[in-house]
């Protein structure tokens, strides 16, 4: 998802109660919610679709998940006890308690791949230990929905907070109302898969792709196999994908982008040669950075039907 509602969820969980724990428990809630996505910086030493075999792995598996809060953690109760020498800490703050800023982190850096997960990208939750994809098929990344209803919730429970009346219940609510956005999508996905009785290509849908802005309203059906698929009801993929075995051990470009991609297929370019595109993020008006070109690879047509 995207880092504002990954912000979104680390606020309404601290204004759900969790920010009474410690001093500072926001921020570490917060940023906790954030910081699987240092991963970013990979853009500053790779280049083209290497970035695709590198994003949403390490960095979201099970040792970055302990190891990351406890950095933050750290910087945060280092934060407190700078300011308490100068004479800046604010007098208002909660005591700092080491183990709960932890916990705190903790839980924000564990929404992280939870969220992440319901996109139709993929994340993989088990790495090192396995380069496994997981997908959620769920949410659009950038869902403005469930901005809503995150937005509304900690709007309520601050305005309360600062009334002096009871500040918890309306982010709790919050919490309740996403999941429960959450569990309707993921029944309107799995109900385009299960009901989707056509396709062009043949075959049942692979993935139930959701759409900008519709909410549970709207699903992307990708169905087919093999280097053909249907996008609603447009096919694509002219060529037939060749053995890329050789050719992914001196590119790099195709190898990140083989290893990342879920359905892929291949589009014939103007001088003859081959094109790869995934039909998640398809778009035949521009290349981009989900896509890689093969110059010296020739396309071999697939039959026709």
């Amino acid at each position: 998802m995207d880092n504002l509602t990954h912000s979104l969820v680390g606020a309404v969980l601290g204004q759900a109660g969790l920010k009474r724990t410690t001093g500072l428990a926001m921020p570490a809630l917060i940023i906790g919610a954030n910081l699987p996505d240092v991963d970013v910086g990979c853009f500053f030493w790779l280049e083209g679709t290497e970035h695709l075999a590198f994003r949403r792995g390490i960095t979201h598996g099970p040792p970055a998940l302990v190891l990351l809060p406890l950095v933050l953690a750290g910087l945060l109760w280092g934060f407190d006890r700078w300011q308490e020498r100068r004479g800046t800490r604010p007098e208002a703050r909660a005591p700092v308690r080491f183990g709960w800023l932890y916990a705190m982190a903790f839980i924000g850096c564990l929404s992280h791949p939870a969220l992440d997960w319901l996109n139709v990208y993929g994340i993989r939750l088990l790495e090192p230990f396995s380069s496994r994809w997981f997908y959620g098929d769920t949410l659009f990344i950038i869902d403005v929905w469930l901005w809503a209803i995150l937005i509304g919730s900690v709007w309520w429970s601050r305005r309360r907070e600062k009334a002096g009346a009871e500040w918890m219940r309306p982010a709790r609510v919050g919490l309740a109302a996403m999941l429960a956005y959450i569990g309707v999508n993921a029944g309107s996905t799995w109900a385009a898969k299960n009901y989707y009785d056509f396709s062009p290509v043949g075959g049942s849908p692979v993935i139930a792709s959701p759409l900008p802005i519709r909410g549970p309203f709207g699903r992307e059906l990708i169905s087919g196999e093999n280097g053909r698929y249907a996008i609603d009801s447009d096919v694509v993929g002219d060529c037939k994908l060749p053995d890329f075995t050789e050719i992914r051990r001196s590119n790099s470009q195709l190898d990140a982008f083989l290893f990342w991609s879920r359905a892929p297929f291949a589009v014939r370019a103007e001088d003859g040669s081959v094109i790869l595109y995934d039909a998640r993020f398809y778009d035949p008006r521009a290349r981009d950075r989900f896509s890689v070109a093969l110059p010296d690879v020739t396309c071999e047509e697939l039959p026709k039907g």
